[in-house]
């Protein structure tokens, strides 16, 4: 049997098509490897999340602490889900040189998002906590976790634009650390019969300052609560945004607008 030319020239223009696509893509490298919360399960929920939007490229770093500064070079996003918070915290850190290249790769137009304790990290770093939009301090507490309801300060936002108050069960932080210029974007009230506090809380922000863009979404404690299609809204729309400032992913159609949709969501095996 003979190759066609014709068939094997449109193969090949095909796969340049495809690899041009995928460089075009914004990439988001995730931090990784080590956090209070259990990143093993995590990690792999929020890059199949990104992924599924067919916007981003995605890569994972589970060795922070050993980071180079060339390393954010070809990355539009750097998502954290990592820390040094409790007493399993790694003892690795960067340098003087490769947090200027953090820096400098920000000021660039690049973006930095925090997924729920992300944060909880570099804090004699003021540049890095001024992006991270917020972040756990002494006397930050949280009530039991239960279902909610999100509202939206800021419905203007790019990443907000257009969505409606949800439901979602998660542990929602208190009396956090918020960073001078952050938008808030969304508030909580954490309910008393769960050792909440009743008062509004903020949980979401975004902030431009350094050149680029932060982005602190203060929800996702566990799998569970990453089943929530509010919640893969807002980690796909917030991580579009902080890569290009502008927002072009749709709300899911499936959305959480009662309780009872998010208790069926959380109900749903990861």
């Amino acid at each position: 049997m003979h190759n066609n030319p014709k068939t094997l020239v449109l193969a090949a223009i095909s796969c340049i098509a495809a690899a041009t696509a995928d460089e075009a893509k914004p990439r988001v490298l995730i931090l990784s490897g080590a956090n209070n919360h259990n990143w093993q399960e995590t990690t792999p929920v929020i890059k199949a999340v990104l992924e599924e939007t067919g916007k981003f490229t995605v890569d994972v770093e589970e060795k922070v602490g050993t980071m180079k500064p060339d390393a954010f070079a070809p990355y539009a996003v750097i998502l954290s889900n990592y820390n040094t918070f409790g007493k399993n915290a790694p003892k690795e850190t960067w340098g003087a040189e490769t947090k200027q290249a953090f820096l400098d790769h920000i000021a660039k137009g690049n973006g930095l998002v925090i997924m729920h304790a992300g944060s909880s990290v570099f804090y004699d770093w003021p540049e890095f906590q001024a992006l991270a939009c917020g972040t756990w301090k002494d006397g930050t507490r949280h009530g039991q976790i239960h279902v909610n309801r999100v509202d939206f300060t800021d419905e203007k936002h790019p990443i907000t634009r257009g969505l409606a108050p949800f439901w979602i069960r998660d542990e929602f932080w208190e009396k956090m650390l918020v960073a001078p210029g952050a938008t808030t974007l969304a508030t909580v009230t954490p309910d008393p019969a769960f050792k909440g506090s009743g008062k509004p809380e903020k949980i979401l922000f975004a902030t431009e300052t350094g050149g680029g863009r932060g982005f602190g979404l203060f929800l996702g404690h566990d799998i569970i609560t990453m089943q929530n299609t509010a919640w893969k809204t807002l980690i796909q729309r917030g991580t579009e945004w902080a890569a290009t400032g502008k927002v072009t992913i749709p709300p899911a159609t499936d959305w959480p607008a009662t309780k009872e949709d998010a208790e069926r969501m959380a109900k749903t095996q990861p």
